[in-house]
């Protein structure tokens, strides 16, 4: 049976450059949480995450490259944002302000309105937001080996 048979897809970001950026990060280690915003998995009609539940993570091409399982699960205002969440998500922000103002670049942008067919979308410090940490289970690229 093939690894990913029946696991829910994660999609970083939308296909593009910082879907690539992000999920090279997951590949190399360097990203082991992030982001997501409950109004978002409310809008899908998706369930939050759950420990120990485990995800096939999508490249930009829509290819299956690699197993998650979910380690921690917290929902919390924006406001509330740690750094060590910010540190985790291996995306190089310096601060919890570095980190909001480019989630909120994220957020705000035409692509994110659109998904959630709000064109006037926007966050502020109530906003509730879902940290998720995980760890890779498996690299699922060719010659990438059996996972960790």
């Amino acid at each position: 049976m093939e690894p990913t048979t029946g696991l829910p897809r994660v999609e970083f970001a939308f296909p593009g450059p910082l879907r690539d950026r992000l999920v090279a990060a997951v590949l190399d280690g360097s990203k082991i949480s992030t982001t997501g915003l409950v109004v978002d998995y409310e809008h899908e009609g998706e369930a939050l995450p759950r420990v120990g539940e485990r995800s096939v993570v999508v490249d930009s091409d829509d290819r299956p490259v690699a197993v998650i399982e979910t380690t921690d699960v917290r929902v919390v205002p924006l406001s509330d944002v740690d750094f060590a969440h910010v540190v985790d998500e291996g995306e190089g922000d310096a601060s919890v302000a570095e980190w909001r103002a480019n989630h909120e670049t994220f957020w705000h942008s035409d692509e994110m309105r659109e998904a959630l067919d709000d064109p006037e979308f926007t966050v502020d410090d109530s906003t509730l937001a879902v940290l998720q940490r995980f760890r890779l289970v498996t690299d699922l690229r060719e010659g990438a080996g059996a996972g960790r």
